[in-house]
């Protein structure tokens, strides 16, 4: 293939030939990786990072708690579901065609123009009058989003070797989760308290403030003799439409399914076959010659066993995360009878925890250069926390609950700081864009399934539960996927008893069933962490996209510790 082992070594083709599950003896190599001096542009780099970090990852769970009350100001009916939907969809479908273009444009223009991306997308969201315009808001947003979320790890891959990459890890995955976790708090108190269009309002100076940073600061390599009529050519169109399309598909059988039509229905069945079809021919089509120097995802990256094992990790990993954050709120709000804002502070042994653990797990990685123990406890624990969610009921203890997703959180945050490098291990830096792009992606493809298959089972319990409240207006109100938009504590409050208990045992009923299920993919992840390799993890960056040299009478002094690998990029 013509990639380089992490030595230096060539790489053999087959996975089975790759290094066994215990590290080379390489005494060049032991022990923690020496940390080179960083100066203030590095600093100034990675802070803007986090800050961006920050925005992206409020911004994809902060709709969580106020989505059914925007859902009934906008009279979305079950169109309420691609508030959500519309966002992970493009956020997912574009970000392998983003991953080339940075290859192509650097990292710089692209991580500029999807911030800016985000911030329309965020205009039109906030002043969307129709569910229609809210859903072009978001997929536009989208589009931002994910590009952000790719930008933010590729920069760091690029600025720091594979060894100590970790320990960076975690601080940027540890504001993700601490976004993720408060956005739920973040969107309760702005409905709770002003218009929910501020939901949406409030990232604008955020954008703002982020478009700066990048502005002053994101100053890297790229290839700037090649025109950019020749840089379009090496896009791979046709793949990326495939990829786009399947995507597309899926998520349309995902999101209606159970709700707007039964799931044996040929208007669901037709587009999930033609959607899984169409990924299966993708990974034909990036395959072929004509397409083998600029795929979209190379398929090299899936066919070593430890990255394409760390790949299927990472997106059942966003799978239980998103299934946590999306659910524990149903709980919290439709059978505790909190308000949106003390769900979101309810949410917060979550956020917290998953942070620190994040940061410690990044730190023990680059001590050691060990992933897979790491991975094989994290999803142990993610196990025993979504098994012992499946008791949650109206009497669960305030005790209780804490401590169960603290043990849950404890595993969300290990894995988030330590499966990037994972990916990368037995791939070339040449491989880094691609590489990320694929984690980015199949983690953001998770957390569509995170979502819309917890929904699907609620749903379809809940109208198989539904009888048990014992009264028709009720049970019509609450069907055809409306259980979920209605989840919360004034208007189940505004039932009289004994409906309101009845109510309050269908959607205790339902959850339990959704987190029995979320069980079986924990325990799958378990099992193939066990697939993975551990693999020596590089001490050395080589990379074309380095921090610039500084430049006479610029100002600028000095230059990140990648300064003597990187290959300055042709002026």
């Amino acid at each position: 293939m013509g990639s380089e082992s992490l030595r230096g070594e060539p790489l053999q083709d087959q996975p089975d030939s790759l290094p066994g599950d215990h590290l080379p003896v390489n005494h060049d190599n032991d022990g923690p990786p020496a940390t080179l001096p960083r100066d203030w542009r590095f600093w100034a780099v990675f802070s803007a990072i986090c800050f961006t970090t920050l925005l992206a990852a409020v911004e994809s769970t902060v709709v969580s708690t106020a989505l059914p009350f925007i859902a009934r100001e906008l009279n979305a009916g079950d169109l309420y579901v691609w508030f959500v939907n519309a966002y992970f969809l493009t956020s997912t479908a574009f970000l392998p065609l983003i991953g080339q273009m940075c290859d192509l444009f650097g990292r710089r223009w692209m991580m500029i123009a999807v911030v800016s991306l985000f911030a329309l997308g965020s205009g039109i969201a906030g002043g969307a009058n129709t569910a229609t315009m809210m859903i072009a808001g978001r997929a536009v947003q989208g589009i931002g989003g994910g590009g952000v979320n790719l930008l933010i790890e590729l920069v760091v891959s690029d600025l720091i070797p594979l060894r100590q990459r970790g320990a960076y890890m975690g601080i940027v995955f540890g504001v993700f989760s601490l976004g993720t976790a408060v956005g739920p708090l973040v969107g309760g108190a702005i409905v709770d308290g002003t218009t929910w269009r501020w939901v949406f309002y409030i990232n604008l100076p955020v954008s703002g403030a982020a478009l700066i940073l990048h502005l002053l600061f994101l100053r890297v390599n790229y290839d700037k003799e090649t025109s950019i009529v020749e840089r379009l050519k090496k896009i791979d169109y046709m793949g990326n439409a495939i990829l786009i399309g399947s995507v597309v598909s899926v998520l349309i059988a995902l999101s209606w399914g159970g709700t707007r039509y039964e799931w044996k229905s040929y208007q669901i069945l037709v587009p999930l076959f033609l959607g899984v079809f169409g990924l299966v021919l993708f990974h034909i089509y990036e395959g072929a010659p004509w397409v083998r120097d600029y795929p979209t995802l190379p398929e090299r990256v899936f066919k070593r066993r430890t990255p394409a094992a760390a790949l299927i990790i990472a997106f059942i990993n966003f799978i239980c995360l998103f299934w946590v954050l999306y659910f524990l709120p149903i709980y919290f709000q439709a059978v505790l009878g909190m308000s949106p804002t003390i769900s979101g502070l309810a949410l917060l042994p979550t956020a917290l925890l998953s942070v620190v653990t994040g940061a410690i797990a990044g730190v023990v990685l680059t001590k050691t250069g060990r992933y897979r123990p790491l991975h094989i406890i994290a999803f142990a624990l993610i196990a025993l926390g979504f098994g012992l969610f499946s008791r949650f009921n109206r009497n669960t203890s305030t005790a209780e609950w804490v401590i169960i997703q603290i043990i849950a959180a404890f595993g969300l945050g290990i894995m988030m700081s330590t499966n990037l490098p994972a990916v990368q291990a037995d791939l070339p830096e040449s491989d880094t864009a691609a590489a990320t792009a694929a984690f980015a992606f199949v983690r953001a493809y998770g957390s569509i399934w995170g979502v819309s298959i917890p929904a699907a089972i609620f749903n379809a319990k809940f109208a198989t539960e539904s009888w048990r409240i014992d009264d028709s207006q009720i049970e019509v109100r609450l069907s055809g996927g409306n259980a979920y938009e209605y989840a919360n504590a004034d208007f189940i409050r505004s039932f009289p008893e004994p409906q309101r208990g009845r109510v309050i045992d269908v959607y205790t009923r339902s959850l339990q069933l959704i987190w029995q299920v979320s069980l079986a993919f924990a325990l799958l992840g378990f099992l193939l962490c066990f697939l993975e390799k551990e693999i020596m993890l590089r001490t050395q960056l080589e990379t074309e996209f380095g921090l610039e040299e500084k430049k006479k009478g610029d100002g600028l002094e000095g230059s990140s510790d990648t300064t003597d690998v990187n290959r300055p990029a042709q002026e």
